[in-house]
Parts: C-alpha cells; sequence; structure tokens
C-alpha cells in the first residue's frame, strides 16, 4: 500500500481537559488556556470568570479569528456584553458554552480549517 504524507500542516488539537489541566496534542498545561490551530496562549486570564475584561478578548484577536469560542468552566455563564465589544467591533462571532462544549465545538472546526480560538476557562467547582 502506497502512504502519503499529509499535506495539512498539524494543528492544536484539545485531546484531553479537566478541572486541573487541558491537554493539547498530548501535551498538559496546568493553567487557562487559549488556543488556536496554531498557536497556544498560557494562563491568558488571570483569576477566574468573574475576572474576565474585554482587554483580554481583545488580545486574543491577534491571532485573526472569525470565531471565538469562550469556555466559562464548569457551567455556561455569559459575560457583560461590554467585555465582548472588542470582538463585536472587529466582526468576530462569539460563542460562549461551557468549556466541555467549547473543546469539543474547537476541534470540530480546527478539523475543518476554520479560523477559530478557543479561550478556556478550567471546569473547576462551582
Amino acid at each position: 500500500m502506497k502512504l502519503q504524507q499529509n499535506p495539512h500542516a498539524p494543528i492544536n488539537l484539545i485531546t484531553a481537559y479537566s478541572a486541573e489541566s487541558f491537554s493539547v496534542n498530548g501535551v498538559a498545561y496546568p493553567c487557562h488556556l487559549a488556543v488556536a490551530p496554531a498557536a497556544l496562549a498560557e494562563a491568558w486570564i488571570d483569576g477566574e470568570f468573574e475576572s474576565l475584561q474585554a482587554e483580554h478578548l481583545a488580545a486574543l484577536l491577534a491571532h485573526k479569528p472569525s470565531v471565538l469560542l469562550l469556555g466559562t468552566g464548569s457551567r455556561q455563564r455569559f459575560p457583560a456584553p461590554a467585555v465582548l465589544r472588542p470582538l463585536i467591533d472587529a466582526g468576530v462571532g462569539c460563542e460562549v458554552m461551557d468549556t466541555g462544549a467549547a473543546c469539543r465545538t474547537y476541534n470540530i472546526l480546527a478539523s475543518e480549517g476554520r479560523l477559530v480560538v478557543a479561550a478556556l476557562l478550567l471546569p473547576r467547582g462551582r
């Protein structure tokens, strides 16, 4: 059987997550994590959901996503509209969901070649 090299560049895929860490391509990161197909941002936010500010999301626009997935931890929580303003002004779609759903959705969209960033908070209790 003839084997051919995959013409697609390797991309970051989320291979596991827990309350303590995320794994991307099998490497564990024990912090909140922002993931794009070709980039990672460790500890993209200092603190938990309550400390989320517009500046945190604005910094992720450098990856030029068409959609940003916001994983808000163990449950879905919506940030104040002012926090989402940088995304709205840039014309970037934002989907807010619990972190598990954001991980699964990110993997699907990244595998399809979409310009996606997942901004993930560790799914600690609460």
